[in-house]
């Protein structure tokens, strides 16, 4: 009976492998992990292409493919005749993919026994704090990670045959056209579905969040208060940005307890649908203590799912930055944090590397106005003499200049360049 799945699962990633994908342009610089004999722990959110990276990872190399989002291989699960249906079907396979790993349980213990035994692993998995946890506590040291999310905007230009050759220089033709695929960009969102097929977007999107809602919280956790779950989903949805506490959160959406309120907000940040930025402090209890900014992992989702009559530009740029600098690499309340400083100035997102603050970035979509543009560099300012930076960068729709003001020095750089590193 094994056999009879394995061997469907071949002809799945078969005809995987046989369709034409959008490169993602990591992979060449992922390409060198494979040598290692360390776990490829390929993470991320669902339908944002892992299983795809992971396919052009593994393209010309003979590997074998277990899919556990499939029922029937969980219902059939067992270990001995796994591995030898395995060999059975793909013989002489020198790479294991384990895709959506996080739908076996216990499943670090076998990857954990597959490991010690040489099995060369990819592993996918769209469950951010149970896959960390259990990789921290049970393979520490076995692994490196590598986080996939929908279609940075260079990987989107990429898809359009956009000419990034001397850019710098481009028409004003092509300038108009890069910013026309910018606000498609901002507004649509990256998912590799939506950028393939526009027209499906939001009702695809409509549908993806119910699906993570429904299949990877309600029924994983076994939540009773689903209409509650639902409503916080909304409320986060539709406050995307804004800073929250949950004792907030309890009052409004009528919650029993913070406790609840903590846990579902942490439900909803385990499959990569929100996540939350804290507030930067020295001292650690104060951080904890502080709200809260929540952010969608998609921009594409709050077109789909928000109540806006029409779309927020500022938002949606900072939503849109944000999930750029977890691409980078990031990692909120380690090395990405929003800051207030003593008069009550916001700044977006500090940036930082060690001990040491290395950047702080506000966003701002207008600065046309002067009340604006003070605004936003009073912050960045009044923030780099608190934390002691000097890299200030102020991200904004379409205006670059360099501004002196005070002793310190704001690039002002539009997002589209920053975006694609230029």
């Amino acid at each position: 009976m094994i056999k009879s799945t394995l061997l469907q699962q071949r002809e799945e990633r078969d005809a995987l492998l046989g369709r034409g994908y959008i490169d993602r342009l990591d992979v060449l610089a992922k390409s060198e992990y494979l040598e290692s004999s360390l776990i490829k722990l390929i993470t991320g959110p669902r339908r944002s292409g892992k299983s795809v990276l992971s396919l052009q990872l593994l393209h010309g190399q003979p590997f074998a493919y277990l899919n556990f989002d499939d029922d029937l291989l969980l219902k059939e699960f067992e270990e001995d005749a796994i591995i030898e249906g395995l060999f059975e079907v793909y013989p002489n396979f020198k790479y294991l993919l384990l895709d959506e790993i996080q739908n076996l349980p216990d499943w670090e213990l076998w990857v954990n026994k597959l490991y010690r035994r040489g099995f060369n692993l990819v592993v996918t998995g769209s469950n951010a704090r149970m896959l960390s946890r259990e990789m921290v506590t049970s393979l520490t040291g076995r692994y490196l990670q590598i986080a996939v999310f929908p279609f940075s905007f260079a990987e989107f230009l990429d898809y359009h045959h956009f000419p990034m050759v001397d850019i710098q220089n481009a028409t004003p033709q092509k300038m108009g056209e890069l910013l026309g695929m910018m606000n498609d960009y901002l507004i649509n969102g990256g998912y590799p579905e939506v950028v393939l097929n526009p027209n499906i977007g939001k009702n695809y999107l409509a549908t993806l969040f119910d699906s993570v809602l429904l299949k990877d919280i309600v029924r994983r956790f076994q939540i009773r208060q689903t209409q509650q779950l639902y409503d916080l989903a909304n409320y986060l949805l539709t406050n995307y940005t804004n800073p929250y506490s949950f004792n907030q959160l309890k009052i409004d959406l009528n919650f029993s307890s913070v406790v609840t309120v903590q846990k579902f907000v942490g439900y909803l940040s385990e499959p990569y649908l929100f996540l939350n930025l804290t507030r930067f402090s020295n001292k650690i209890k104060l951080q904890q203590k502080t709200p809260k900014k929540s952010y969608i992992v998609d921009n594409g989702f709050i077109r789909s799912r928000s109540f806006e009559l029409s779309p927020n530009l500022g938002r949606l740029l900072e939503n849109m930055v944000f999930i750029e600098l977890l691409r980078r690499g990031l990692r909120p309340e380690l090395d990405l944090f929003y800051y207030r400083t003593r008069n009550d100035k916001e700044v977006d997102f500090v940036c930082r590397q060690g001990y040491q603050i290395n950047q702080l970035i506000q966003v701002c979509f207008d600065v046309s106005t002067s009340r604006v543009l003070k605004r936003e560099t009073d912050a960045l300012i009044e923030s780099a003499g608190e934390l002691n930076c000097s890299d200030l960068m102020l991200i904004t729709w379409d205006m670059e200049d360099t501004l002196h003001l005070k002793d310190c020095t704001i690039r002002l750089v539009p997002v589209w360049k920053w975006l694609i590193n230029l």
